[in-house]
């Protein structure tokens, strides 16, 4: 889940941002997140199943303060300001959940490499670090609902653009993606039809977009929104489909992690969550940080 471009980093969504620093790493039909809301010509990802409603935590259970961690080189979600102090998309998250549950909390940043330890030492209680939610992950961890899933995309130049991307619609076209991911894996499994063209990297692949050398270019949501919106760009190109979430693909999203067994503090966690949501909380976060479309 974790990825870091450095190209990011002086992308246009500076004025947006103010800051800007860069993101971290189905079927032929686009696989969305439950009825999404729409804001603006932004479309928020809904997580939370408004059918279940969890039942509002015991906080004497919990610490008198949740002890969090995180990183800071995993903007958008979480990085140091100009006056030095962590901010972005987990750390917004996680004042708002302690806002919710009307307790004290701390934010703690060290090397991702440290987080699981801290954990499992008790030196932290939740890490809200871009940490994905695998199999292997919860071997060693258990983690509140998801808060965040970056959807694989299409994305095609202006002169070019469609109104959906499906195997038959995009048979005749090439396609760019990076080589080895589980980008390119999906489309060799869905879109056997297509011309797949793969690249070294992303820039590279994106570069030939830009040069008409490809017809469209597959990957990742999240880091193709910062360079359809950043100078690199130079405005040529916009998503076309999709989103696609296939989590054999794309995995399951972050959450927050807990040590294994903290159930009080894992369900207070997504009481909070499910909260920040319906209250509209996670939608004015969203927006803060990602001003363009990734769903």
């Amino acid at each position: 889940m974790r990825y870091l471009s450095a190209e990011f980093l002086m992308c246009g969504l500076c004025a947006a941002l103010l800051v800007v620093m860069a993101p971290r790493s189905a079927h032929s039909q686009a696989q969305t997140p439950a009825a999404p809301a729409l804001s603006g010509q932004v479309a928020v990802p809904g997580f939370w199943d408004p059918k279940r409603r969890p039942e509002r935590p015991d906080v004497t259970r919990l610490p008198t303060q949740i002890r969090f961690v995180t990183t800071d080189d995993f903007p958008p979600f979480s990085f140091r300001d100009a006056e030095g102090q962590p901010t972005g998309l987990n750390v917004d998250i996680a004042r708002a959940i302690c806002t919710e549950l009307a307790i004290s909390c701390t934010m703690e940043v060290k090397p991702f490499a440290e987080i699981m330890t801290m954990l499992a030492k008790d030196q932290a209680d939740a890490a809200i670090a871009g940490i994905a939610i695998t199999q292997g992950s919860r071997e060693t961890l258990d983690f509140s609902d998801r808060y965040f899933r970056s959807p694989a995309r299409f994305i095609a130049r202006r002169t070019g653009l469609m109104d959906e991307v499906t195997p038959q619609t995009v048979a005749a076209k090439t396609v760019g993606v990076v080589g080895g991911t589980a980008h390119e894996a999906y489309l060799r499994d869905f879109f056997a039809e297509t011309a797949i063209r793969a690249y070294p990297n992303a820039e590279v692949a994106r570069e030939a977009l830009r040069r008409g050398e490809v017809d469209l270019v597959f990957g990742d949501g999240v880091q193709l929104a910062f360079w359809l919106n950043g100078a690199g760009s130079a405005n040529c190109c916009a998503f076309v489909g999709g989103p696609f979430t296939e989590t054999r693909y794309f995995g399951e999203g972050m959450g927050i992690a807990v040590k294994r067994g903290n159930d009080a503090l894992r369900q207070s966690l997504n009481y909070a969550l499910a909260q920040l949501w319906e209250k509209g909380v996670y939608t004015d976060l969203y927006l803060r940080w990602f001003p363009i479309s990734v769903y």
